[in-house]
């Protein structure tokens, strides 16, 4: 699936017109339009904005699956305080985690 599929397919899941993507993308009327007329691939800078306006990441975007998790600012933190931890740590801290 193109990127402009992907794009008509997200809006006609959540009921959204091309007026509604362009306002919630803070894109103009005329990006959102042209870009389905003219079959053409958007810029990085506008699928930005445009995922922006669905609430997802670039990432979710590309997703080849339906299973991302959204990245709430409660995982940011858990990922960051993660990341520094020794195999040892993490290790203890999975057991822990299965043990709740």
């Amino acid at each position: 699936m193109d990127a402009n599929e992907k794009i008509r397919t997200m809006m006609t899941s959540r009921g959204w017109t091309p007026y509604k993507l362009a306002k919630e993308s803070h894109l103009s009327e005329n990006t959102i339009a042209n870009l389905f007329k003219r079959n053409s691939v958007p810029s990085i800078y506008t699928l930005e904005a445009i995922c922006r306006g669905f609430g997802i990441t670039l990432s979710q975007f590309f997703a080849e699956t339906e299973n991302m998790v959204e990245l709430t600012p409660e995982l940011e933190e858990l990922f960051e305080r993660w990341k520094p931890l020794t195999p040892t740590q993490k290790r203890l801290i999975l057991q822990l985690m299965q043990e709740l």
